[in-house]
């Protein structure tokens, strides 16, 4: 017999570790030798939503599996509830469960409404799995109620809830990760502790406030594994990583002290609660070992109050700002607009007030009322109206009409685009102050794409750049040129471009001066210098590249030599051709 756990993840690069913590805690602790002597198996299925749901089907259908179980969340609920109604089709025996956030809260109306749901797992769902296979293992008939955890329908075919298990303790759950076959290319999800202090109305965390922590010498030996093997990016789910002051130190000094120089640990923290000793032991941090996820949401304090949201304002700001001034550490900072007290301009002044803060990057997110949330209960109190079917986006509130949550939609792609992507900088960092705020900037910039009917259609790099120009050229035609070089040194920052776009300025004079500096520098290696030993001038002009600007400044791109938080190039300006070039004007003059 097998028991299939299936996750319908977000992206490739994602990785679901609850199915993947459950098979591994049934493995550990079931001890019946059907089980051990592999007569009883579990198995794993990891697809994504962009796969065809036929293939998905087909592929479950290939494995014959006598009970799947779906781990449901928000962005997936739609895909599985598809193949909930298709599988018993294909598959009459089969079992189908489901377990995870979005069937914990309201599992016996799903029981009513879809026939083809066996059974659901509400909460954690580690100790309850393990029960459902000891139950599986003693064979028919099956009787699942009983299990704490466990929602089924009973002989007249009512759905019984039974109560959620306690908590499982973390440091019994197993370490997965020992055979990596299957996450190459992917981000690890790593779990140090569940729930959370705070009591955040939107979000479900807040209903367990009870924070367990594993065992911190078991995390610091499991963070060595990742360690050795080198791999690109660990994510710690932990809802508040940085919560437990002595939990926070172990982990981030053990990171110091054992760097690979490779591998990035992405925290969620919250920033107001940091201490002078973390803060010191972060500033030594080699640029690009942790990088974190801070939650600010929004700066109204009525909005603040009202979400039952721990935190000051202007401490988190003073403590952004300090680990800006660190430059090692990247910076992700999240507002939600639809909460209570919100308005346009108050979202406004949120929006401006985080990007002064300089974040390396602002999410800009939108309330989505999660069953079981605090938020779900009081939505007709704030006049929330939301989306039927999962995610439960906000479609307008009392403070924010639907007309008002499109724009900023339309906000939310051009911050995306020309702020989060790091691609456009150097630029933005100028045409902003062509603006009031920050907010008018990409606010103005949504409105240009919406007139010219550009919103919604998926835009090359490079005509993203161009579109940026015809943007600038209509507001500001006489600075135009300036903002082409700053666009085109963009450009450059990313790429050793193969076609150079049209609104660069022509390098035909200088052809000839840079394939002399590249012969100097074959030779001396005066700029480019680890990486590009040995290498003929031919050769490094494929591999640098040298820019001449309309002011006349020359400016060198090394590519071997990145920025470990924005990936841009290293920069070098050859001053000797600017004086030139200025002496050269004043000559004209």
């Amino acid at each position: 017999m097998e028991f299939l756990l299936a996750a319908l993840n977000a992206k490739y690069i994602h990785s679901n570790p609850g199915i993947y913590s459950l098979k591994a805690y049934a493995e550990a602790y079931v001890e019946e030798p059907e089980l051990k002597d592999g007569r009883f198996q579990i198995g794993i299925g990891e697809y994504t939503i962009n796969n065809q749901l036929d293939d998905i089907l087909k592929d479950i259908y290939l494995r014959k599996p006598d009970a799947v179980g779906f781990s449901c969340y928000i962005w997936n609920m739609a895909y599985v509830l598809e193949l909930v109604r298709d599988l018993p089709k294909v598959l009459p025996q089969v079992e189908i469960w489901l377990g995870g956030p979005e069937v914990s809260y309201d599992a016996a109306k799903i029981l009513r409404r879809e026939p083809g749901v066996f059974g659901i797992m509400m909460g954690e769902g580690e100790e309850t799995f393990k029960e459902v296979v000891r139950r599986y293992i003693k064979g028919s008939p099956r009787d699942f109620t009983g299990i704490d955890g466990i929602a089924v329908r009973d002989k007249n075919g009512i759905p019984v809830e039974s109560p959620l298990k306690k908590a499982v303790d973390m440091s019994r759950i197993p370490f997965f990760y020992e055979d990596l076959s299957g996450f190459e290319n992917r981000i690890i999800y790593y779990e140090s502790s569940r729930g959370c202090p705070f009591s955040c109305s939107y979000c479900l965390s807040s209903i367990d406030k009870s924070v367990r922590f594993r065992d911190t010498q078991m995390v610091l030996k499991e963070l060595d594994f990742f360690l050795q093997k080198k791999i690109p990016q660990v994510k710690f789910v932990d809802r508040t990583f940085n919560c437990n002051h002595q939990h926070t130190m172990a982990v981030w000094r053990h990171l110091l002290e054992h760097d690979n120089g490779i591998t990035n640990f992405h925290f969620e923290i919250s920033a107001d609660l940091l201490t002078e000793e973390e803060l010191e032991l972060m500033s030594r941090m080699r640029p690009g070992l942790i990088q974190l996820e801070i939650g600010v949401q929004s700066t109204n304090p009525d909005t603040i109050k009202e979400i039952r949201r721990s935190m000051d304002l202007l401490i988190l700001k003073e403590i952004v700002n300090k680990i800006n001034r660190f430059g090692n550490i990247h910076q992700h900072l999240d507002l939600i607009a639809g909460l209570p007290y919100e308005d346009y301009e108050s979202f406004r002044r949120s929006f401006n007030q985080v990007y002064d803060m300089k974040p390396e990057q602002l999410q800009l997110g939108f309330l989505k009322v999660l069953k079981g949330s605090f938020m779900s209960e009081k939505a007709e109190e704030y006049g929330v109206r939301f989306k039927e079917q999962a995610p439960y986006e906000v479609l307008s509130t009392s403070w924010l009409n639907y007309g008002e949550i499109l724009k900023l939609k339309n906000l939310e792609e051009m911050l995306e685009v020309y702020g989060n992507s790091g691609q456009f900088r150097t630029t933005m960092n100028e045409l902003i102050k062509e603006f009031s705020s920050p907010f008018d900037m990409f606010e103005a910039l949504a409105e240009y794409y919406d007139k010219q009917k550009l919103t919604g259609i998926s835009h090359s790099r490079m005509a993203r750049y161009e579109i940026l120009e015809r943007f600038i050229k209509q507001l500001i035609p006489e600075k135009l040129p300036m903002y082409q070089d700053l666009l085109v040194y963009d450009l450059y920052l990313r790429e050793n471009l193969k076609s150079r776009p049209r609104f660069s300025a022509d390098q035909e004079p200088y052809k000839e001066r840079i394939k002399v500096f590249f012969t100097e520098e074959a030779k001396s290696l005066a700029y480019l210098k680890e990486g590009y030993e040995g290498y003929e001038a031919r050769q490094l002009m494929k591999m640098a590249h040298v820019e001449v600007f309309r002011d006349g400044r020359a400016v060198l791109f090394d590519y071997k030599k990145r920025d470990a938080l924005t990936h841009n190039a290293a920069v070098y300006e050859i001053g000797i051709w600017r004086n030139e070039w200025q002496e050269k004007k004043r000559k004209q003059n």
